[in-house]
C-alpha cells in the first residue's frame, strides 16, 4: 500500500436494528498509525460503527478497506483489527503474562518470540514486576494497560477503543490518556478511539470525528473543529453557547460573553453562579428560556443568583442551519447525560 494511501477506507457504511437506521452512509479515511478519535454523545452510533468495523455485527450498506483489503465480510478474527472495550475483560485465571501472551500462543509463534514480545509491551505499559500477578490483584488503570497490551501482543494493523477510560479515576484518566497514545505512536498502530468527553478527544486526536444521530457532523484537526463549528449540535456539544440572531444562529464561547448589570445586549436571568477554579461561572436564562453560560476570571460581579442582567459579545461563529431546520437556541450540553 502506498504511504499516501490510507490504511482504512470506509465508504457509505450504514446499519439498522430491526428496520430502524442506527447509522447513516459514514464514509471516513483514517492514516497508517493515526490516532482517530470520534466524539459524540450516547446513542449517536459510535459503538455501533466500531463493531461495523470490527466485523461483530454486518452493514446494510456500504464498504470497509483495511490496508487496501475489502473486509467488509470477512470474519472478526480474521481482519487484522484489535477491539477493546471500557471493561478490560482480562481472563480472570490467568496471570498479567499468560493474558499478553494468548494471542501469540494461539497464532503458535515460537516460545522465545512470544517471551520477547510479552517483555517489549511490559516495558512500553509500565507493567514490568506484573508478570505474575493476577488480574484482581491490579488497579484499574493497570488493568487497562494489560488489555491494551493484550491487544498489541495480536499486531493488529488498527486498534478500536471504545470508551477506554470511562471507569477510571479522574485523578489517573489524564496520564492514562497520554500513555495510550504514547504507546499506539511507539508500535506504528493505528487507532480510532470513540469517547463522549470532548476534552479528552481534543486531546488524543490526531484528528476527530462529531458523530450526531448516526452521522458525521465534521471531520478534522481537533484544533479547526473547535474553532470552527458548523452546526449548532457541534457547537453546542463542544461547548459554546448557540443564539439566534438576525444574522442566523451563532455560536459564542462562554468566555466571549461579557454580563452587565444593564445596557445594551441580550437581556438574561441568573439561574446558578459560583466559582470553578480560578473561573467564575454563571448559568444563564434568555429571554426564550435558552441556557447560557459565561465563564471569567474574578469575582461574582453582575452574578447574583435571580438578578437580571444583560450579555454582550465581540465574537460570534456563524453557524449553517440543521437539516431538519433552524435550531433551538442551546447553551452548552452538560457531560453528565452524555456517558
Amino acid at each position: 500500500m502506498s504511504s499516501s494511501e490510507p490504511l482504512l477506507r470506509v465508504r457509505g457504511l450504514s446499519a439498522a436494528w430491526g428496520g430502524t437506521p442506527v447509522l447513516g452512509t459514514i464514509s471516513l479515511d483514517v492514516g497508517d498509525g493515526e490516532y482517530f478519535v470520534l466524539l459524540g454523545p450516547n446513542g449517536s452510533g459510535k459503538t455501533t460503527l466500531l463493531r461495523l468495523l470490527a466485523g461483530l455485527e454486518a452493514p446494510v450498506a456500504g464498504s470497509i478497506e483495511l490496508d487496501g483489503r475489502e473486509v467488509t465480510r470477512i470474519p472478526a478474527h480474521r481482519r487484522g483489527i484489535g477491539l477493546m472495550f471500557q471493561d478490560p475483560a482480562l481472563f480472570p485465571h490467568r496471570t498479567v503474562y499468560e493474558n499478553i501472551a494468548y494471542a501469540p500462543w494461539l497464532k503458535r509463534r515460537a516460545a522465545r518470540e512470544v517471551d520477547e514480545e510479552v517483555g517489549r509491551l511490559l516495558d512500553l505499559l509500565r507493567l514490568r514486576g506484573f508478570e505474575d500477578r493476577a488480574p484482581t490483584a491490579l488497579s484499574g488503570g493497570e488493568r487497562q494497560r494489560v488489555a491494551l497490551a493484550r491487544t498489541l501482543a495480536a499486531r493488529p494493523r488498527l486498534v478500536l477503543l471504545d470508551e477506554p477510560f470511562a471507569s477510571i479515576d479522574v485523578e489517573l484518566r489524564s496520564a492514562l490518556r497520554a500513555e495510550f497514545r504514547d504507546v499506539l505512536r511507539a508500535t506504528g498502530t493505528a487507532a480510532i478511539h470513540v469517547t463522549h468527553d470532548r476534552e479528552e478527544g481534543l486531546f488524543l486526536g490526531d484528528r476527530i470525528g462529531l458523530l450526531f444521530d448516526g452521522r458525521l457532523d465534521a471531520v478534522g484537526p481537533p484544533s479547526t473543529v473547535y474553532a470552527h463549528p458548523a452546526t449548532a449540535r457541534a457547537a453546542s456539544f463542544l461547548g459554546y453557547n448557540v443564539v439566534l440572531t438576525a444574522e442566523g444562529p451563532q455560536a459564542i464561547h462562554p468566555s466571549d460573553l461579557t454580563l452587565a448589570p444593564d445596557g445594551p445586549g441580550l437581556p438574561v436571568t441568573v439561574t446558578a453562579a459560583g466559582p470553578v477554579g480560578r473561573d467564575f461561572v454563571a448559568v444563564l436564562a434568555g429571554p426564550g428560556g435558552e441556557r447560557l453560560e459565561a465563564r471569567w476570571t474574578g469575582g461574582p460581579g453582575a452574578a447574583a443568583v435571580g438578578a437580571r442582567a444583560v450579555v454582550r459579545w465581540s465574537h460570534a461563529i456563524s453557524l449553517r442551519s440543521e437539516r431538519a431546520g433552524s435550531p433551538s437556541p442551546l447553551g452548552p450540553q452538560s457531560e453528565e447525560g452524555n456517558a
